[in-house]
């Protein structure tokens, strides 16, 4: 973004925050980053010192310890610290799923329980709604809670749970009975890591990155009423409260990868020279990445959009916008990727300039949290207004 675009579009404390958390991504940086990854280890350093300095609780309520602002602002944090080379995948979990869910839903107890270790990093969180026979129709969850006096069991099992082996807990989406029509309805429960009959196992990956997933086995995990986060009866009213948060932070994390990768292969196409000529001055490669970065533009617009309708209360044009900025940050990411690694020839997949890695992660916001044929979906039936195919 331009500097005059950035003064135009955002007040001058975001400007601020941008600064601030890019400057700490640099000092990280995408090596640390890697590292970290192919180690098989987390990003501890780097996630303490931005809870320290407030970034990670920016979106949750000041009186909790958070920074009192919005999902706008943690986007800004996850773009940045991607731009950097450090897009933290846990971000688009703990703070902007959980952290909203509760702040918006929870009791009392479990907003001063949860919010304020969230918010400086020393508590984290996993969320886990995916299973091995639902896919992306939420109304096919099979994780079931049920009454046992004043106790919940929990059964069921879950897929591609990020982060879990370094979370205190995980917000689960199950699924209780409604006592007025015996219909099964999604409710949000917190369950910690160590309860009795809780087993998780990690899925290798291709990814390259320092949190791992997980599948997760529920038997007859015995809860606490508190467990249960906001109304029994609201159904999707609280899920979603999480779930458009998390395609906004889904594209910011797109979009940094993308600046990530735009960044290298621009200071490459400046450098390197072949017959005494620098490659980006041919408009075979300066074109196409002044594509990607007229596409990278435009889904940060889409995505800036999405986090203020969600900020302002307006969660159906959020919801809205919130799919479309997902979708075009994962299109723009992919792409531009894919054009680096072009730009760099042979040296787009050495572990030296890091864009091989990039090739992998860019497909989670094609694929995660919903793919880009469910975002066509919602675009074709809830804007346009076409029938349903399924």
């Amino acid at each position: 973004m331009s500097t005059i675009g950035s003064q135009l579009l955002e007040t001058p404390e975001r400007r601020d925050l941008r600064r601030a958390v890019g400057d700490l991504g640099r000092r990280y940086g995408s090596s640390y980053y890697l590292a970290k990854a192919r180690a098989g280890e987390p990003a501890d350093e780097l996630w303490a010192e931005a809870g320290r300095a407030g970034y990670l609780g920016v979106n949750l309520p000041a009186e909790y310890g958070g920074g009192g602002g919005g999902i706008t602002d943690l986007a800004i944090v996850l773009e940045e610290l991607g731009a950097a080379g450090c897009p933290l995948l846990l971000l688009i979990v703990s703070p902007a799923i959980c952290g909203t869910v509760i702040a918006r839903y929870g009791t009392e107890e479990q907003k001063r329980r949860w919010l304020p270790g969230l918010a400086d990093g020393s508590r984290k969180m996993a969320f886990g709604i995916t299973e091995p026979d639902a896919g992306s129709n939420s109304h096919r969850i099979s994780t079931v809670a049920r009454r046992d006096g004043e106790d919940w069991l929990l059964t069921g099992r879950k897929v591609f749970v990020s982060g879990i082996d370094h979370a205190d807990a995980v917000l689960f989406v199950a699924r209780t009975e409604d006592a007025r029509t015996g219909k099964l309805k999604p409710c949000l429960f917190v369950v910690p890591r160590e309860a009795p009959g809780f087993e998780y196992r990690a899925i290798p990956m291709e990814l390259v990155a320092p949190e791992k997933q997980f599948q997760v086995f529920l038997d007859d995990v015995r809860l606490p009423a508190d467990a249960l986060v906001g109304d029994e009866d609201a159904g999707l009213l609280q899920l979603f409260a999480g779930l458009n948060p998390e395609r906004v932070l889904t594209a910011a994390f797109s979009l940094g990868l993308a600046r990530q990768a735009l960044g290298k292969a621009v200071e490459y196409a400046k450098t390197r020279t072949v017959w005494s000529t620098p490659i980006g001055a041919h408009q075979g490669l300066a074109h196409p990445l002044a594509q990607c970065a007229v596409e990278i533009e435009l889904a940060r617009l889409m995505t800036q959009k999405a986090g203020l309708l969600y900020d302002a209360g307006e969660d159906l044009a959020a919801g809205e916008a919130a799919n479309m900025a997902k979708y075009a940050a994962g299109e723009a990411a992919a792409r531009t990727v894919d054009q680096a690694v072009q730009t760099l020839g042979g040296n787009g997949l050495t572990q030296e300039y890091g864009l091989g890695a990039l090739l992998a992660a860019t497909r989670v916001g094609r694929v995660a949290p919903v793919s880009r044929e469910m975002v066509l979906n919602y675009v074709a039936q809830h804007t346009l207004g076409l029938p349903r195919s399924y």
